[in-house]
């Protein structure tokens, strides 16, 4: 069957499998099949800021739009199992899809580390359902107790930890003064178990980050673990601290389908690939799931999907494949309105400069994946507000 084309199949609908798609698809040769949970793409980098009032429009593309045009198909499935022998990918619905090549680009899942409690009481922001149930919460427990919560609490000190923890107080007081309860005391904590925030970061860029959080009205409680959480109470070194609103942004952990089906892992979780970013013959892993350097990043995971679909098209063509290089990401923190800490390898910027360049990385993101028209319309929703609370939509 000399005309028969390559089927690709793409696991994932994150950064690294929407970009893997796209670029597969300007070939002739290849057929491309995505398979996601969501039939939307989640921009997880601003899922914080539709947590606390942004547009929805800013932290969500439909996946529909993003293949307009390009010869993709569309799956909406969960993955559950990898039927190695004849080449099947199989959903949870017991579906088998066909393939000759496969990339697997899932994305990490939420890691509580078997702290008792937290799954079942704590918020997150993990995808935009997340975001919207804790904006929900916000504005449910000032309607329903007529005042602010204890202590409104997020756990992780890491970049959405920061990026949350950085907007929350202007946005608790914002909608204080739509609900008609001014002048009360928000107390916000952010608790991490390492001694300084952006623990992965310089130190330099940490001591900033804890000035601007304090600046903020944020008090942070480092060198502290959580031991449990009630209905009532979160449980940080032994004492509990009383809250109804506590966010988790500690910890992820690789997706469970690949201990599932017995991939080799790394000690991190993660899976080993080689130099193709191969997993096994035929299977690529890339993004947030593989074990490379700088996995996790947005910016890793567009270059690998990027990478993957160049040595998929070499080896239809061939050709032989490339080695795949790592390459250092900018690190780009918001911290509250207008001000962001920007890192790249020995290059520290911050404020109002750091904000500039971190919109800028954000319309590049866009910019990655959509034509520069739609990339625009979707950096320009960063400034647009979104409520569903019917005593805010009245001010």
């Amino acid at each position: 069957m000399k005309n028969q084309k390559h089927k690709v199949i793409i696991a994932g609908g994150g950064f690294g499998g929407v970009k893997a798609a796209q670029e597969l698809a300007k070939s002739n040769q290849v057929e491309v099949v995505l398979v996601s949970d969501y039939q939307d793409f989640h921009y997880h980098a601003s899922l914080y800021h539709a947590a606390t009032g942004g547009s929805r429009a800013q932290s969500m593309m439909s996946l529909k739009d993003l293949f307009d045009k390009i010869p993709v198909k569309l799956v909406v499935a969960k993955v559950a199992k990898l039927d190695r022998r004849n080449k099947y990918l199989v959903t949870s619905s017991g579906k088998k899809l066909k393939y000759d090549s496969l990339i697997l680009a899932i994305g990490a899942v939420t890691n509580y580390f078997g702290i008792k409690g937290l799954e079942e009481y704590s918020f997150g922001i993990k995808n935009y359902q997340k975001a919207m149930e804790l904006k929900t919460h916000l504005h449910k427990q000032l309607i329903d107790t007529g005042q602010p919560d204890y202590n409104y609490i997020v756990v992780g000190g890491g970049p959405t930890g920061v990026e949350l923890a950085g907007v929350l107080p202007g946005y608790i007081k914002q909608i204080l003064k739509k609900h008609c309860l001014k002048n009360r005391v928000v107390q916000i904590k952010l608790v991490e178990a390492n001694r300084r925030v952006l623990p992965n970061m310089p130190r330099s860029t940490s001591q900033v980050a804890a000035r601007r959080l304090k600046r903020l009205g944020v008090r942070l409680l480092l060198d502290k673990k959580v031991s449990g959480e009630t209905l009532d109470d979160l449980i940080v070194e032994g004492v509990p601290i009383k809250s109804h609103t506590v966010i988790w942004t500690a910890g992820v952990t690789n997706n469970p389908f690949f201990a599932a089906n017995k991939f080799k892992l790394s000690e991190n979780g993660r899976v080993e690939v080689n130099e193709h970013l191969e997993a096994e013959v035929d299977i690529f892993v890339i993004g947030d799931n593989a074990d490379t350097p700088f996995s996790g990043m947005a910016q890793t995971a567009i270059r690998d999907g990027h990478f993957v679909a160049e040595n998929i098209l070499r080896r239809i063509k061939e050709k032989p494949l490339e080695t795949y290089n790592p390459k250092e990401p900018v690190y780009l923190t918001p911290i509250g309105p207008h001000w962001a800490a920007v890192r790249y390898k020995k290059w520290h910027l911050y404020g109002r400069l750091g904000w500039l360049a971190r919109r800028f990385a954000e319309f590049m993101a866009y910019r990655d994946l959509e034509p520069w028209w739609k990339a625009s319309r979707q950096w320009l929703a960063a400034d647009e507000v979104e409520e569903t609370c019917s005593y805010c939509k009245k001010i």
